[in-house]
């Protein structure tokens, strides 16, 4: 193993603790804002519902001095003007999973894993408001999902360490060859699947 997969095999170490501590940093949100998760819906109880829409904008509020002013009005066709290439690149994303992923026998990445619009639980926001955040969601948490399809395919094609720390990374990266290691990356290449079984034995775990 080389210097830089300990070091990424260390971080993903550090990295887990600081997910565990994060999860329960959200468990202490719960019993602080009173709701609880069942079946991906969020449950308020009917008091912090009814304190939660006393700071509930009301629509005409909204749109005579809210955010609905001349910016706003200009910048709307570009902005929600992304829906388009967002729903060709969620078909086509579709398509490409099911014939390549397959063909090569790739884990295909559960779109529901990432598509997840919870906002709509809040009861302090208003119809727009919720709109707005139905948008950001979808093509955020959409891009999230490219992004995951993309580094399988760069893991299955080209699992190659880039020659310099690059600004973001992914959990693929301890299994790619180090750059410049010609023997490594042929190893790499005939253990591609073994790796992607590995990978589908702690999914499962998880779920």
């Amino acid at each position: 193993m080389s210097k830089i997969n300990e070091l990424l095999e260390n971080f993903e170490e550090k990295r887990q603790q600081f997910l565990e501590d994060l999860q329960r940093e959200y468990d202490a949100l719960k019993k602080k804002y009173h709701y609880r998760i069942y079946k991906k819906k969020v449950i308020f109880t009917k008091e912090a519902k009814k304190e939660n829409k006393k700071w509930k904008d009301s629509l005409l509020k909204e749109f005579l001095w809210g955010n609905m002013n001349l910016r706003f009005i200009i910048s709307m066709p570009f902005i929600y003007g992304m829906i388009i290439p967002a729903i060709i690149l969620d078909i086509f994303l579709f398509i490409y999973q099911q014939t390549a992923f397959r063909l090569y026998e790739i884990p295909l990445v559960r779109r529901k894993d990432y598509i997840f619009y919870d906002k709509r639980f809040l009861s302090y926001l208003n119809l727009i408001e919720k709109f707005h955040c139905l948008y950001c969601s979808y093509v955020n948490w959409l891009f999230s999902y490219a992004v995951e399809i993309g580094w399988r395919t760069e893991k299955f094609w080209c699992p190659i360490k880039n020659s310099m720390k690059i600004k973001w990374g992914h959990n693929w990266q301890k299994y790619f060859a180090d750059y410049g290691d010609a023997e490594m990356y042929r190893n790499v290449l005939n253990k591609r699947c073994e790796y992607f079984e590995e990978e589908k034995k702690e999914e499962f775990a998880v779920s």
